[in-house]
């Protein structure tokens, strides 16, 4: 077939007095094709049908995929093979392509409409991501719609693990004052975890949280959205008119402004498909009960507090009362806020910090820190033996590094400068610092190798304990020479 060009320009030059014969050598054509055009300036060449070795067979082939639409091309070409098919399996594949595409395109599937409370449906959105500082979270959205009605509930997350799925159920069964009695959902893990054919496993954790509302799950085929179409086209009504130049802060903001959008935007307005406004038609929806107890859906972990006196949960950093280091404590999270307990009772709670690698504090914990330090260093062995010298305060600072009781890592240094003297320990003390060694340990070690007792006679023992524990600070020469020089001068 000529171009449109080459059309007009043998019109042309036709009309100009040029002959067929000129017309062809100029645009270098045959005289057959000029005359052709001069008769029929839109004609265009039949196109010759190619005979396929498959002809023969493709009735034959449509009549299997009548009965099963998903038959593999392999059964076909076996099939048609002992009626004489001589051609390549490849041929037969492109045939097949061809013909379950339009069967895709012709399909037809009948509006399913349920009875009121029947059928909810559930489908998640994923919409981009939040921002928190130099974080970003990535931002979903769990929809759910009563059937009946088109009664719509939304609930945006940062994840889409199982704990958050129950959490937004249950607050959609609480917006809805009821439970359904079936849930439709798609193939996801949360809630399919194997499927053959028509044999579905329901993930477990998903069948026990359904258990206590007595609701059946269904689960849509794959390739297959109008089977759950009323959430899917909720989802697009949420991401087309909700969404878009919308600002939000974060996760709390968002869920805000999208509660008052559901109240005044999506489940008053005139619904497009049932010509009814959702709220008043979901005043025939007759739900059932809620459950009295119902199940907790958050993240639950035992975590060990550490000598920060903070649990560290995605990420970040939470403090607890310094009485709980080395303690393990209960942490429970949902999508807004955490929970610390110690065995069954709560200690403290913290909104949710979706920022990663951060410390949250609360001003109660570090006060109690610093009481606890003064009051650490106000014992009479601590004070005598940070009044021994600068290394011996400086190593004092870092005994809690050892994770040991202080009081009890100091007798024991304090034992050991009676058995090796002041300037022994000063030394062992001096050389544990330049290698981070600390602890009583580590002085014991260092003494044990380097340094031998000196023979001392035990003190006497008296009957009153406490006098026995009195330590008497060390005078040293300075103060006899000062004592000197008043009496010079006298």
């Amino acid at each position: 077939m000529k171009s449109r060009q080459i059309v007009f320009d043998i019109h042309r030059l036709k009309d100009e007095g040029y002959s067929t014969r000129a017309i062809a050598r100029m645009l270098g054509i045959g005289r057959n094709t000029v005359v052709r055009y001069l008769k029929r300036p839109d004609a265009s060449p039949t196109p010759k049908k190619r005979i396929s070795k498959l002809d023969p067979y493709k009735e034959q082939i449509k009549n299997y995929l009548k009965k099963d639409p998903t038959v593999g091309a392999t059964v076909i070409f076996v099939r048609i093979k002992q009626m004489g098919y001589i051609g390549q399996l490849t041929i037969l594949r492109k045939y097949l392509r061809e013909q379950r595409g339009q069967i895709k395109h012709k399909q037809a599937f009948i509006r399913f409409e349920s009875r009121p409370g029947e059928q909810i449906q559930i489908d998640w959105g994923h919409f981009g991501s939040f921002a928190y500082g130099d974080t970003k979270r990535k931002l979903y959205a769990l929809v759910v719609i009563e059937s009946y009605s088109r009664m719509l509930y939304v609930e945006f997350t940062h994840s889409q693990n199982q704990q958050a799925l129950h959490g937004c159920l249950i607050n959609a069964f609480k917006a809805f004052g009821g439970t359904p009695k079936t849930i439709v959902v798609d193939n996801m893990l949360t809630a399919v975890t194997e499927r053959e054919s028509r044999l579905i496993r329901f993930n477990d954790a998903f069948l026990d949280f359904l258990r206590p509302f007595h609701i059946t799950p269904r689960a849509c085929n794959p390739g297959s959205p109008y089977e759950k179409g009323k959430v899917e086209s909720a989802v697009k009504y949420l991401r087309r008119n909700f969404f878009p130049l919308g600002e939000f802060k974060d996760l709390g903001d968002i869920q805000h402004k999208v509660s008052g959008w559901l109240d005044q935007v999506a489940n008053t307005r005139v619904h497009q498909t049932t010509g009814e406004i959702p709220t008043e038609r979901f005043k025939k929806v007759m739900l059932r009960l809620l459950p009295d107890l119902m199940p907790e859906p958050v993240e639950s972990y035992t975590l060990t507090v550490h000598k920060d006196f903070a649990v560290k949960f995605d990420t970040n950093s939470y403090t607890t009362p310094p009485w709980t280091i080395g303690k393990k404590l209960t942490i429970k999270a949902d999508q807004h806020r955490v929970w610390i307990y110690h065995r069954d009772k709560q200690i403290c709670s913290y909104p949710r910090c979706w920022q990663r690698k951060q410390r949250i504090e609360t001003q109660a914990h570090v006060e109690q820190v610093k009481k606890l330090q003064r009051k650490n260093w106000e014992t009479k062995e601590i004070a005598y033996f940070a009044s021994l010298g600068e290394e011996f305060r400086e190593y004092l600072q870092q005994l809690p590094k050892s994770n040991q009781s202080l009081k009890k890592q100091v007798i024991l240094l304090l034992s050991f400068k009676d058995q090796y003297g002041t300037q022994s320990l000063s030394w062992a003390i001096l050389k544990a610092l330049k290698h981070h060694a600390y602890g009583a340990d580590y002085i014991e070690n260092i003494l044990n190798q380097e340094m031998i007792p000196i023979t001392q006679h035990p003190p006497v023992k008296l009957k009153n304990e406490a006098l026995n524990r009195i330590r008497l600070s060390e005078p040293t020469l300075n103060d006899y020479d000062a004592i000197a020089l008043k009496r010079r001068k006298r």
